[in-house]
């Protein structure tokens, strides 16, 4: 299993519940510190026998050849993936663009994950069963799919709503990407862990923390629909859901927050044009939900 943003919170929690469970764990955070502590902590909490079963690389995603580096050490090193878990997650201040000239929130959700899936379908499709599986937020019911919005927020930038417009935006992008990773024996999946006492709630919205702070689930109770949608048999469900609490769930509560005709193609071909894909590796042509 393949964990971005394993060093804390839900990433580290998903790491543990895979490593209980007996699999394999490639932890994927930007500091080479911090996910050596990481590791050093799981092997602590559940015994030197579980060091042997992870391993860990440095990425960036707000830097597209760092993460072509890190999806090429993991094809060259031949080992299966059974799960990518795009977990990684941030809400910023302000808007800012990336060394890749890309808003930041936007290429931290959405370009830098759909990147590092294509370029490992090839290994995923070798390893199956395999599944792909992203970590959205409930937030994202609050939001229409805008693909201008979302790449270009604009002097109105507003940090939460760039965050569950970029949730909002992987979403969509699992429902289509469903269908293409299915031919390769792929699934694609969401969850929503729901509201958990993560580092990233305590730092991006200290008084939604203080409010509702007795409410907030702790980090492996959060980690428990991910962990289980990477590693049990699943029910047949057709695309445009999002697990929550090992349910199948609707990704809208508003018909208002369904995408215009045709946005969800729109933000297929801009994603890829952003993350420069080839045709064969990104069809050019998605058909919406």
């Amino acid at each position: 299993m393949v964990i971005t943003g394993a060093t804390s919170g839900l990433g580290e929690a998903t790491a543990a519940a895979a490593l209980a469970a007996g699999a394999h764990t490639h932890l994927l955070a930007r500091s080479a510190s911090r996910v050596e502590a990481t590791r050093g902590r799981l092997v602590q909490a559940l015994g030197s026998d579980v060091a042997d079963r992870i391993s860990h690389d440095v990425v960036d995603l707000t830097d597209l050849t760092s993460v072509r580096g890190a999806a090429q050490r993991l094809v060259d090193d031949g080992a299966p993936v059974h799960a990518l878990v795009h977990n990684a997650g941030a809400t910023f201040d302000r808007a800012e663009r990336t060394v890749d000239g890309l808003e930041r929130t936007y290429q931290l959700h959405v370009a830098a994950p759909f990147l590092m899936t294509a370029l490992l379908l090839a290994r995923l499709a070798a390893s199956t069963p395999a599944r792909v599986l992203t970590v959205s937020s409930g937030g994202m019911y609050t939001q229409r799919l805008s693909v201008d919005r979302l790449v270009d927020p604009g002097p109105t930038y507003r940090p939460t709503v760039a965050y569950a417009q970029a949730k909002r935006a992987q979403v969509e992008l699992t429902t289509a990407l469903a269908r293409l990773a299915d031919r390769h024996g792929v699934e694609a999946l969401v969850a929503h862990p729901g509201w958990a006492d993560t580092p990233g709630v305590r730092t991006s919205l200290p008084r939604f923390r203080r409010v509702v702070g007795p409410l907030l689930r702790d980090p492996a109770e959060g980690a428990d629909t991910i962990a289980w949608l990477a590693l049990a048999r699943l029910p047949a469900t057709p695309p445009g859901r999002i697990w929550h609490d090992r349910r199948a769930r609707g990704v809208h509560r508003l018909p208002a927050t369904r995408a215009p005709h045709g946005e969800v193609a729109r933000l297929w071909r801009r994603v890829c044009r952003d993350v420069e894909l080839d045709q064969a590796a990104c069809p050019p042509r998605v058909r919406d939900p």
